[in-house]
């Protein structure tokens, strides 16, 4: 659970570094070398790779002490599953998921937004459209992973509830963890 949910994190923060990568090459491209230095992009790997270590950690250690009643996961690790299990008082842990997902998730989609709005202005700004096609093709591959990625988690996680594992669930599960 600590491994696949620290990847899981940054995969985030990585697609929204990939974002900004994209947004200074077509939006500043002059100042690229500049902005995308290499230690610019080791500062900001190193920030992807922190920030999943440290969530991961804090939420498993959190599960440690909890008390479990049930013996089957209906998935292969996510932390939701885990928590099902727990006959104890999971509040803190559910607090911390939800502050871990709105600064980590939701913060981060809403920067790879506003870099494919600037992205999409700049673009719409170039004359032929030969020159649009050829601006916007870097960008396809990232848009299909971040789509892919977070499409996959807002099914998961906004669907209604049910009692029963359906094997939808473990698709996207699969499809967001490993497949991005």
């Amino acid at each position: 659970m600590y491994f696949c949910m620290m990847f899981a994190n940054m995969d985030n923060f990585l697609l929204t570094v990939m974002a900004y990568d994209r947004y200074v090459a077509i939006c500043q491209p002059l100042r690229y070398p500049e902005l995308m230095s290499g230690q610019t992009c080791m500062q900001m790997a190193a920030l992807s790779w922190g920030t999943g270590f440290a969530n991961s950690l804090l939420q498993s250690i959190l599960v440690w002490p909890l008390p479990f009643c049930g013996h089957v996961i209906n998935y292969f690790y996510e932390i939701l599953a885990v928590l099902k299990l727990a006959c104890g008082d999971i509040s803190l842990n559910a607090l911390a998921l939800m502050v871990a997902t709105a600064v980590l998730t939701l913060a981060p989609l809403l920067l790879i937004c506003l870099s494919y709005l600037f992205i999409l202005s700049a673009i719409l700004r170039v004359p032929s459209a030969a020159g649009r096609c050829k601006a916007f093709s870097p960008c396809l591959a990232h848009l299909a992973v971040v789509l892919l990625f977070y499409g996959t988690i807002i099914f998961m996680y906004l669907k209604p509830k049910s009692k029963e594992a359906h094997i939808s669930d473990e698709v996207f599960t699969v499809l967001y963890a490993m497949v991005t």
